[in-house]
Formats: C-alpha cells, sequence, structure tokens
C-alpha cells in the first residue's frame, strides 16, 4: 500500500476572531484531507471557539510569543508536510497546493510564499522598509538568501521542522528559520504569492520598531555565532586600524627625535592591539566551535525520514492521517 502524506496546516493564532474561521474554512477547502491546527496565545476574544466550528483542531500555548508557539507546534504535531501561515487573512490557502507541489516535486525542505501585495493598506510603509533592509543584511552577512525572511507562510518538510532548534519567542522566529536553512545549506525554494491587507477590525500584533529592533538583534546575534570570522575579524581590523592612526604622531617623533613623549597613547595603542589579537583569535575559536555545532544540527537533520518518494497530484490530495 503506498505511503498518504499527512499535511498540517500550522495557525498561530492571538486576536484573529475576525479573520479565523475565514482561514480555517478556506485550508480546509483547498486541502480537504489536511488536518488544521489552530494554537492560540491566550487570546482575550473568542478566537479558540471559532477556530473550532470552523473544523481546526484547538490547541492553547500559554507562553506568549509567536515562536513559542510555533516551537509548541513543531513538537506537538506529526505531518509529513507543515504549512505554517497566519490567521489573519493575509496569507492566500488557494496557493497551498502549489507550494507543497514544488515542495515534493524538486524535493525540498521549504518553500517560502513571498510575499506580492496584492492591496496598498497590505503593508505599511516601516514594514516595507524594514523587510527590505534586515532581507538585505541576511544577504550580505549569509552570502545568500531569500527575497522576504519575514514571510510567515512557509511549507515545509518533516525533516526540517523536527530537526530545527528554535530559540526565538516572538516575531523573530522566521529570522532564525531562514537563516537556519542557510546555515545548513538545505533546498529550498521561494514563490511569490498574493499578499492582502487584514480585516479592519484585526490590528497587526507586530510592533514595528519594537519588534524591528528584535529582528535585527537576532541576526546580529545569529551573524556572532554563524560568521564569528566576520564579525570578530571586522572588530579587530577596526581596533587595528584606530591603533595605527592614533601612532603615526608617536611614530614619527621617535623618528624624528629618538623620544616617545605620550606614553599614555602609547600604552592605549599598544592596548587595542592586543585586543585586535584577542577579538581574531576569539572569532577563529567560535569558528571551529561553530563547526561543531553545524554538524551537529546536520546529524540531527539527517536522522529525520525524508520526503516518501510517491509523486503527488494535486487532482488527488494527500491523505491527512
Amino acid at each position: 500500500m503506498s505511503h498518504q502524506r499527512r499535511i498540517a496546516v500550522l495557525l498561530p493564532c492571538y486576536n484573529e476572531a475576525a479573520s479565523i474561521a475565514k482561514v480555517v474554512a478556506a485550508f480546509k477547502a483547498v486541502l480537504p484531507t489536511a488536518v488544521v491546527y489552530v494554537y492560540d496565545n491566550n487570546s482575550k476574544d473568542n478566537t479558540a471557539q471559532l477556530a473550532q466550528e470552523a473544523g481546526a483542531v484547538v490547541c492553547l500555548e500559554t507562553n506568549q510569543g509567536k515562536g513559542n508557539v510555533v516551537r509548541r507546534m513543531f513538537s506537538d504535531i506529526e505531518a509529513d508536510i507543515y504549512i505554517m501561515a497566519d490567521g489573519d487573512e493575509t496569507y492566500d490557502p488557494a496557493a497551498a497546493p502549489d507550494l507543497i507541489h514544488r515542495l515534493i516535486e524538486e524535493n525540498l525542505d521549504m518553500v517560502v510564499g513571498s510575499r506580492a501585495e496584492t492591496d496598498t493598506k497590505a503593508y505599511r510603509a516601516g514594514h516595507r522598509f524594514g523587510n527590505k533592509m534586515l532581507t538585505g543584511l541576511v544577504k550580505y552577512l549569509f552570502g545568500y538568501g531569500f527575497e522576504d525572511i519575514l514571510s510567515g507562510y512557509r511549507i515545509m518538510s518533516r525533516r526540517f521542522v523536527k530537526s530545527f532548534p528554535i530559540h526565538s519567542g516572538g516575531f523573530e522566529i522566521e529570522t532564525e528559520m531562514s537563516v537556519h536553512a542557510l546555515q545548513l545549506r538545505l533546498p529550498v525554494a521561494e514563490v511569490p504569492t498574493k499578499y492582502g491587507a487584514r480585516p479592519e477590525e484585526s490590528p497587526s500584533k507586530l510592533r514595528t520598531y519594537r519588534d524591528g529592533f528584535r529582528i535585527l538583534f537576532t541576526i546580529l546575534g545569529l551573524m556572532s555565532t554563524e560568521r564569528p570570522r566576520l564579525l570578530f575579524g571586522a572588530a579587530a581590523l577596526l581596533l587595528t586600524l584606530l591603533a595605527a592612526v592614533l601612532s603615526i604622531p608617536i611614530l614619527w617623533t621617535y623618528f624624528l627625535t629618538g623620544l616617545v613623549p605620550r606614553f599614555p597613547t602609547a600604552i592605549f595603542c599598544t592596548g587595542l592591539v592586543l585586543l585586535a589579537v584577542q577579538l581574531a583569535a576569539f572569532g577563529w575559536l567560535i569558528h571551529s566551535i561553530r563547526r561543531g555545532r553545524v554538524e551537529m544540527k546536520r546529524l540531527a537533520y539527517l536522522a529525520q525520514k525524508g520526503h516518501p518518494r510517491k509523486k503527488w497530484s494535486k487532482s488527488e490530495p494527500p491523505a491527512a492521517s
């Protein structure tokens, strides 16, 4: 008997009563055999009740924050293919079959539904600028990357989900997922998908500046562990250049007179050079440790079962269980 793929739709939610029923119904319409899970994150409205009435499996996660919800989802739910989206009606459920098809046909571990705006109200100006800046930063730091690292619409293999060590607690979870895939050089793809505006009665939970800085610090934190030679090497180079500039008058006076009249500055320059050497050494040391961590992540990834090889036809959706 051929293996039937189990598909799980994961919807982390907080106060999404205005839209959750429509989102659940839309995913069940395009993927009738999938199981839709709604994890309610301490909503103050009747999100959980409406989701259950719409046919979703509803669970509760009391630790506040999207990253905490996703961690719980990835731990609890067993499936072959995972679809993660938001419950705010901004992502297009109708795109899910094509994204799944891409994941299976190309044997990928993640397909990101990059956001193509269908409404001028879909993005705040600050969100649009922040997304471009953070996406560009990840590309610069890691050499390559996605066009939309903050998209919450992702199709993932079981191998990816069950080997991903989540550290994030909030909206920086998408950044961490993207960097994890880049770090292990996993097969991924990006497909433009429709992105609409939230219902007017459902305000965004994303706080532009607070969450933007949290995502930025997450990227810099990941850089210190994933690209330590670049980070510490750059710091060491800057300190060395500063010491060189400050030492020019001292060296010039020494060559002319044979005297060193500015001992405090000379000692300070010496300290800068010693600190630069230490930073460079730290970079190489952390790089060696990082290689061991990456190997452990790779082994955890390889320990998970890969895609069933049977092809899937979009006209015959895979079974939910």
